[in-house]
């Protein structure tokens, strides 16, 4: 298994499959319609244009799962937080995909400059938070019903990993 750069041309059909499995599926994507190919695009042009990282794991030629951050506020006073996402196929879970990836984004972020990491988790996602705690994040704030989906409200954790020693 390899982690690299992610690429729109190479990747995307994979990365549009899990990002909609995460949608339609699951509350660990606080979103409710399905993206569509330009909805892809727009989200990789972003990615480009803001200068953030993208990062694939691969296996035998097939892409595993995604991982890259962004903006966590869009004051200054916020410019050494970065939020991250770590998103793996449904068959691919359990195999450490998705460590391979957070300690990829992790080194990223830490070689950029920057300061902490956070990730939103939904409250009720025990294996995201399991996975986080493990990879040294730590429980930094809890807001109720702040999402809604599945006509339920959501919770959301953010979990903070410290990247400066």
């Amino acid at each position: 298994m390899i982690v690299r750069a992610g690429e729109l041309a190479r990747d995307g059909a994979a990365i549009l499959a899990i990002v909609n499995d995460a949608i339609l599926n699951s509350t660990a994507w606080y979103e409710h319609e399905p993206w569509d190919a330009a909805a892809l695009a727009s989200w990789f042009a972003a990615k480009r244009d803001g200068g953030w990282p993208l990062l694939v794991a691969e296996e035998d030629g097939v892409t595993l799962g995604f991982a890259s951050y962004g903006v966590f506020r869009a004051r200054p006073a916020y410019a050494r937080t970065v939020e991250h996402s770590v998103y793996v196929a449904a068959a691919a879970r359990g195999r450490g995909v998705g460590r391979l990836l957070l300690d990829g984004i992790v080194a990223e972020a830490r070689r950029a400059g920057y300061h902490t990491m956070i990730g939103g988790v939904d409250a009720a996602n025990e294996g995201s938070l399991a996975f986080h705690r493990a990879a040294g994040f730590v429980e930094a704030g809890r807001m109720r019903e702040v999402g809604r989906k599945f006509d339920r409200w959501l919770d959301l954790i953010f979990m903070q990993k410290m990247l400066e020693d």
